[in-house]
């Protein structure tokens, strides 16, 4: 990315073509859809990806970290929860669900976490090893391979006993030295969900993420009268008022969200803003690629209500690497951001000319 705050390359969208790349806020403005802009779609996405870009920019021209252009860092580094996945957390077919789990073995050039296979199999060997890491939180999805979440209705209590059972194998190994969270993906109905949070209240669970869908937010409320258990969600939301609405009328103990996804840098600093108001934390999400997890960082170590950074170690070592040139370093469980201005990295050159790339420019 350019270090010029005047002007763009010819590739970037007719509609911000010859602006000034200072002024963020105005641009984030005009490159809101006319429609479209209440979820995670294309439109939010693309509008996501030039606003980092800007920021990026502007760090560079500033010859700033993004976090000190930010207003400077809160903290150095911040401590990581692991999101289980692995090679085989990759789909087949675009529809990410369980049974379409397994088509990236070998694909990546790094090492090889296949936490979701650990989870599943050896729930208590993966903490242990996360804590050899320094790594002492975790998310898993045990439940999403229950033959109720084809449809989400209800649970049976043999899928929800068997379901449980990784959180309850790790506290019997491990106790509280291991913070346990779970990730149900929306896939619930709110009767279900209430069964879900019961049977996981006992064992002293971190948060319970997307129990149903964030946009339920009167049924996310019901839920959080009904349990003990923290409830987490928000990634697929995309815009100020849904945030709004699932903090004040859903009542979610910890916003989430995706800043590739939902606006980039100029709404997460909004969310973050309403979060901070109500007196809660916001979680960025991860998992969808090294940018986004380089720009979360920044915004971790610039925001005072970040508890820890989301990272999945399966794709980190795995698979980041092998499209831009510098990573933030994560050591004894601490990530922070990587060295120079900007987001502190670039894309690789020649990514495009890669054999298994799949690149086109639209006009």
């Amino acid at each position: 990315m350019t270090a010029s705050r005047r002007s763009f390359s010819a590739k970037m969208p007719a509609a911000i073509l010859g602006q000034d790349a200072s002024r963020i806020e105005y641009l984030n403005m005009k490159m809101q859809p006319y429609t479209g802009f209440t979820g995670s779609g294309a439109e939010v996405r693309a509008l996501a990806a030039v606003d980092v870009a800007l920021w990026d920019i502007a760090g560079k021209a500033a010859g700033l970290p993004l976090c000190d252009l930010l207003g400077g860092r809160t903290r150095s580094e911040i401590q990581v929860y692991n999101t289980c996945a692995g090679p085989n957390y990759v789909s087949k077919t675009s529809a990410v669900r369980p049974d379409n789990f397994g088509a990236a073995q070998g694909n990546s050039t790094g090492k090889t976490y296949e936490d979701l296979e650990a989870f599943l199999n050896h729930p208590e060997d993966l903490a242990q090893s996360l804590m050899e890491m320094g790594i002492t939180s975790m998310k898993i999805w045990p439940l999403d391979l229950a033959a109720g979440a084809v449809d989400g209705v209800d649970i049976s209590p043999a899928d929800l006993k068997k379901g449980i059972e990784p959180f309850e194998r790790i506290r019997a190994a491990h106790g509280d030295k291991m913070r346990l969270k779970a990730e149900l993906h929306g896939l619930w109905s709110l009767n279900a969900a209430k069964k879900i949070a019961a049977a996981l209240e006992p064992l002293d669970m971190d948060w319970i993420e997307e129990p149903v869908w964030m946009d339920r937010t009167h049924e996310i409320a019901e839920l959080a009268r009904s349990t003990t258990a923290p409830l987490a969600g928000g990634e697929t939301l995309a815009s100020l008022g849904q945030f709004a609405s699932l903090i004040d009328d859903g009542n979610i103990g910890t916003p989430i969200m995706d800043v590739t996804w939902a606006g980039g840098v100029t709404a997460a600093k909004k969310v973050a803003a309403l979060a901070e108001a109500r007196s809660r934390p916001i979680a960025f999400h991860d998992c969808s690629g090294p940018v986004t997890l380089a720009v979360s960082t920044h915004l971790a170590l610039n925001l005072r209500n970040v508890r820890e950074q989301e990272i999945a170690r399966g794709f980190y070592y795995g698979w980041y690497q092998d499209f831009v040139d510098h990573l933030p370093p994560v050591k004894n469980g601490m990530i922070t951001i990587p060295g120079g201005a900007g987001l502190g990295l670039d894309l690789l050159p020649d990514m495009t000319e890669r054999p298994d790339a799949i690149h086109r420019v639209s006009r």
